[in-house]
């Protein structure tokens, strides 16, 4: 991908120094915040990865949007443990499933 390119020996091997290492510990961080290798690249491409601010807004909103699913389906599966009824019983599991069919199905 191109995210790093080590000094070589004089045998052709790769010589990883310590701003190598630095750039891998980036790179992980990157991955670990959700950025894909390509994201990445552009983002490492700059003198300063602050220069790319709109592509780090669009991942804060990505990463608000992941959240935002992760949080409902965490409500629902605690609801799910919590709930004294059976599933077909339960009007909140009733009104998600409802929620998930098409108006237009509905008539």
């Amino acid at each position: 991908m191109g995210l790093l390119a080590p000094a070589r020996r004089a045998g052709g091997q790769r010589a990883y120094g310590r701003g190598d290492l630095e750039r891998v510990a980036l790179i992980l961080m990157g991955k670990e915040a959700g950025f894909t290798l390509g994201e990445l690249r552009v983002l490492l491409s700059a003198a300063d990865p602050m220069d790319h601010r709109d592509l780090l807004r669009q991942h804060v909103q990505e990463l608000e949007r992941r959240i935002s699913r992760a949080l409902a389906a965490k409500e629902l599966v605690e609801h799910a443990l919590s709930c004294p009824h059976s599933f077909a019983e339960c009007e909140h599991a009733r009104e998600q499933i409802a929620g998930r069919i098409p108006e237009i199905l509905e008539k």
